[in-house]
């Protein structure tokens, strides 16, 4: 049964609601759908019931394929589009899945052949921008890997290793901690030309691989401010503890990517310049395991696959470019336009800002100037943030006076500014802890085990984008 929904409290929330009459306990709809604008009039099922069609006042027909509706049982984390084939795209779930879609073809539902199956739930897929068999995926677990469509999906015959071809590194140690430690990793994405990817993890920095290279070439900081002094004591840098992070490779060149940006939990974007594949991998510093043991390495994060192995300590970027502001809240993404000269930058706050040093196209002529500071957190708030927190978790709705929008953002800072407090001092090492598994994680539908370990869950351009000025926000 199909039904539609307006709710009367002066504005409408449209939605379509599908129920599955064949469940013990009909209590609440099997599936919502989203998509019109106005007032919903008529709802029609195509004769094999895989298309629903509805229309209204907002003079459009939405056609949903709701035979994908029960694709994913779980959260989808990503989803990436072939680099040449506008048809072909796949997922990946918190359920462990990886989804290859092909609309060419017609067939209901999905095939064994088109998934892939893990223990982990996923965090991240992505083509490779310019080899189209290629793909990445990273996971719950904190790892990270460079897989082979074509051995990755199709008839278990034909599937090797879930189609791995290279596994990244992202176990970390210290020579101050006996024991390494996985971090999660919550998003990946490559450059333009596929020779980089950059590794966003929770409660550590961002690293940048090589392609061809299993251990990272140089991580990502804020220890020092753009123009090479350190940070002030007491400002808050560069922290990702407390929300999923996206970022993206960028820049003014037309052939390459020579920057990144991040975004932040100090209410910030950053971005950093991004040398060479061969300056980075020249200056990484490789470590024998018993040279670890014995020399003095201070505070230095290395990176490796076990104790008794090597050690790997990228290049650590600790100077920004340049940082974004005009957020009065977490940053969670930050993207590169392709061709200006532009950084658009999202958080938990219902506003994008979009920076950029220069005019150079014709929505930045006259942007304002970006803030010199950013808000600080208050320890006079910490009550009325613990609850709104408390509120947050318990589904109440606090009573506002005025503006409601305005009522609910602040609403959201609150409960936010709660969450930096509680979680923005994470020690990795103490949360991520890592140890051998008694088993392998195995991919089911490729018939193969991937053998790993798995964590215990307890110049003139600088100068330009230093002066970083104009930005304006759009309304989501």
């Amino acid at each position: 049964m199909v039904r539609t929904k307006t709710q009367h409290d002066g504005a409408i929330n449209l939605k379509i609601h599908l129920w599955d009459f064949y469940q013990e306990d009909v209590r609440t709809p099997s599936y919502t759908l989203r998509g019109p604008k106005g007032n919903i009039f008529c709802l029609q099922f195509s004769s094999t019931n895989k298309f629903l069609y509805a229309a209204g006042t907002c003079e459009t027909v939405f056609k949903f394929d709701i035979s994908y509706l029960g694709s994913a049982m779980d959260s989808i984390r990503a989803i990436t589009c072939h680099p040449t084939q506008d048809e072909v795209f796949m997922s990946a779930s918190e359920d462990g899945t990886v989804r290859y879609f092909d609309e060419r073809q017609r067939r209901r539902g999905m095939s064994v052949q088109d998934i892939i199956q893990t223990e982990n739930e996923m965090t991240g897929v992505q083509y490779h921008p310019t080899i189209e068999h290629l793909f990445a995926t990273s996971d719950g677990a904190g790892r990270v890997m460079l897989r082979d469509f074509r051995m990755a999906f199709g008839p278990l015959v034909n599937r090797t290793d879930g189609g791995v071809v290279q596994r990244y590194n992202t176990k970390i140690t210290k020579a101050t901690c006996s024991h390494l430690c996985n971090p999660d990793a919550s998003s990946f994405t490559f450059d333009r030309e596929g020779t980089k990817l950059a590794v966003t993890f929770l409660n550590y920095l961002p690293a940048i691989y090589s392609l061809s290279d299993p251990n990272p070439i140089a991580v990502l900081s804020g220890q020092n401010l753009p123009d090479g002094s350190p940070i002030p004591p007491k400002q808050r840098t560069y922290k990702n503890s407390c929300t999923m992070k996206h970022g993206s490779f960028g820049g003014p060149a037309q052939d390459v990517d020579d920057m990144y940006a991040g975004g932040s939990d100090d209410f910030r974007g950053y971005v950093w310049r991004i040398p060479s594949v061969s300056q980075l991998t020249a200056v990484r510093n490789e470590i024998s395991a018993s040279e670890w043991e014995t020399r003095e390495m201070g505070s230095s994060v290395a990176f490796s696959e076990g104790r008794k192995e090597s050690k790997f300590v990228p290049y650590e970027i600790s100077t920004p470019l340049c940082r974004l502001t005009g957020h009065k809240s977490i940053v969670n993404t930050a993207l590169f336009h392709p061709h200006f000269l532009h950084v658009v930058t999202a958080g938990v706050e219902k506003n994008l800002i979009l920076h950029s040093p220069t005019p150079s196209s014709p929505c930045t002529q006259n942007l304002p100037p970006s803030p010199a500071n950013v808000r600080e957190l208050r320890n006079e708030d910490d009550d009325e943030d613990r609850a709104n927190y408390l509120s947050a978790l318990l589904g109440v709705q606090p009573l506002t006076v005025g503006d409601v929008d305005e009522a609910a953002e602040r609403q959201t800072l609150s409960l936010f500014d709660h969450i930096i407090r509680e979680e923005g001092d994470v020690d990795v090492f103490v949360q991520r802890r890592w140890r051998t598994p008694d088993s392998s994680e195995s991919e089911h539908s490729s018939g193969s085990e991937e053998d790993d370990e798995e964590p215990d869950r307890d110049s003139d351009l600088d100068n330009l984008f230093s002066a970083v000025r104009p930005h304006i926000s759009f309304l989501t």
